[in-house]
């Protein structure tokens, strides 16, 4: 595994590769409040079969964190670094492992370059309402209106390490034998007042994704891409109608249940990888 850095308009977007560039490419998404740490275990189970690709988010894991006059800490903004990131590493056609937030920037990215598109690893991200735990998405909904020190500071909770440690372990098999260093890995951008604004502000805009729903679901059924679905069933954020709903749209995807949580890599990154192998490899 490699570890570098692109230039993408200034910005210095750190990321993970592996696997030689003439392979199928596998570009991975990560979720919140974390990076490309996330695909530590994954990434070489894949790197023998495709050219693997995780970048860090602006503002997340070890990318620059830009003012907001320089990059707005939105989805559509964030998504455009993603993509202009992409074409620089892996011109070519692509698959998009997407998980939480990495969902809505690989979607835009997905519906604005649909021929690009070879493949979708959807893993606890939801294109329907249904998929939100309600209780979670009212609290998003309060935090996304007009930012005001307070909400700002609220959310801003939502990037810390005893929130990292509550998305790993709950709902994972076995919660006390996880790696530490996963939520202690994601300590280090939390540290940093910068990343953590930006992300908490990122953070405050994933209600904004609602109204693109459609538009997903659309280019899905329109396109029906080879499809794969991995969840972790006991995501206390992100529900099973989350995947139901994709099953739906995809009706030929693979839709594959783990007795895990949010982060079910951290359990079942083996298996997770095999799924990956037997759909889009063999």
């Amino acid at each position: 595994m490699y570890f570098k850095t692109a230039d993408v308009g200034g910005l210095k977007v750190f990321y993970r590769e592996a696997g030689e560039p003439s392979k199928p490419t596998i570009v991975l998404l990560h979720g919140f409040p974390t990076s490309s740490y996330q695909f530590h275990d994954l990434i070489p189970l894949l790197a023998d079969r495709f050219h693997v690709i995780a970048p860090d988010y602006p503002g997340m894991g070890f990318s620059d964190a830009p003012a907001a006059a320089v990059l707005r800490p939105t989805f559509d903004d964030v998504s455009g670094v993603i993509n202009t990131f992409i074409s620089q590493t892996a011109p070519g056609p692509i698959m998009l492992y997407l998980h939480d937030i990495g969902g809505p920037i690989g979607m835009r990215i997905a519906t604005a370059h649909p021929e690009r598109i070879a493949g979708l690893i959807f893993q606890n991200f939801t294109i329907a309402v249904e998929g939100w735990n309600p209780d979670r998405l009212k609290v998003y909904k309060r935090l996304g209106g007009p930012e005001t020190p307070e909400t700002l500071a609220e959310t801003e909770q939502f990037a810390t390490v005893e929130r990292g440690m509550f998305l790993h372990k709950k709902g994972a098999r076995q919660p006390d034998a996880l790696n530490p260093d996963h939520w202690a890995m994601d300590a280090y951008a939390f540290s940093i007042p910068a990343n953590r604004v930006f992300m908490s502000r990122l953070f405050m805009n994933i209600t904004m994704n609602i109204p693109l729903y459609p538009e997903w679901v659309a280019y899905l059924k329109d396109r029906q891409p080879k499809t794969l679905i991995v969840w972790g069933r006991n995501d206390p954020l992100i529900l099973p109608p989350g995947a139901e709903a994709v099953k739906q749209a995809v009706p030929t995807a693979d839709l594959r249940y783990f007795d895990g949580g949010h982060f079910v890599l951290d359990e079942y990154a083996g298996e997770i990888a095999e799924a990956i192998i037997e759909t889009f490899s063999r």
